[in-house]
């Protein structure tokens, strides 16, 4: 019964999104037009459909799946305002969570997509009608040897958020860059129990091209199974989860550097750090206990 729930998972979510992406692309043809009116008309329509899209994926595989999440949510959000988002991330399904608890609750999220995804045809083309950006990471050594590196890619990504600005956007990324697990977290040395170390420069970014952010939404997702590959995801054995959704100002002495500056970035940092340390504790104390 596992198997079958899984392929009938699959067969709707390729359905669904391959319908939605057809659509999306025809209401974006009219983008060719150098009218930013038109381009705000058209990208709040985009999200509009993304959003009933999502809606229609949360209660069709959550009626499937049996879905059991505890959620908490902050008091203060809404679909009116920009934020930025992040969350730790254990599995390809966080995506699924992360869209369908903020679902009508938060503005329709736009991940920060790898750029080496960008060969996958629905992920390029959700990438053109949804505004979502593709992003380079790279090592430490990279920049070094190429310090242009970083502006060139601060540059890019700036000016994809920019976009961000036509209508109420969640800029999203996973600060931790990749999935956790325990050999990554040993490789890195991280500090954290749960976590890997965080990377701002997504969020750094994303902030710097949306000057009316003053908000980041944080999630924080704990599965109660151990299992965390897409096809666990899609037979439903990951359908119990706690999600906790905590809002954070950020602090108005961050949002008055200069953008381009060191001193931005290093707060940035020591602020998201703040937050992470945060989190870790959050999972300790809410993490189902397994007999």
């Amino acid at each position: 019964m596992k198997n079958i729930i899984g392929v009938v998972s699959v067969i709707h979510i390729v359905f669904v999104l391959s319908l939605g992406v057809l659509l999306l692309t025809i209401i974006s043809i009219p983008r060719i037009i150098p009218i930013e009116a038109i381009r705000k008309i058209i990208t709040a329509t985009s999200n509009e459909v993304g959003n009933v899209l999502v809606w229609f994926l949360k209660a069709t595989l959550g009626f499937v799946h049996r879905t059991k999440w505890q959620i908490e949510y902050p008091e203060s959000i809404s679909t009116k305002k920009w934020y930025l988002g992040m969350s730790n991330h254990s599995s390809w399904a966080d995506i699924f969570v992360l869209l369908f608890i903020s679902n009508y609750k938060l503005p329709l999220l736009k991940f920060f997509i790898k750029k080496e995804l960008r060969w996958i045809p629905v992920v390029y083309l959700i990438h053109k009608t949804i505004d979502m950006p593709f992003l380079n990471r790279h090592a430490p050594d990279e920049i070094r040897k190429n310090p242009g590196l970083r502006t060139r890619d601060f540059e890019n990504t700036k000016t994809a958020a920019q976009k961000f600005t036509r209508y109420p956007t969640t800029a999203f990324s996973f600060a931790e860059g990749t999935r956790f697990t325990d050999a990554k977290r040993a490789l890195q040395a991280s500090p954290f129990e749960n976590l890997l170390k965080p990377k701002t420069g997504a969020l750094v970014t994303a902030l710097s091209g949306m000057p009316m952010v003053d908000e980041l939404i944080d999630f924080t997702i704990i599965y109660k199974t151990s299992k965390r590959s897409a096809w666990d995801f899609a037979c439903g054995e990951m359908n119990e989860a706690k999600i906790i959704v905590k809002s954070y100002e950020i602090p108005a002495s961050i949002r008055g550097l200069d953008n381009n500056s060191a001193v931005f970035r290093n707060e940035f940092r020591i602020f998201i750090g703040s937050i992470w340390r945060k989190k870790q504790t959050l999972i300790e104390e809410k993490k189902y206990e397994i007999s």
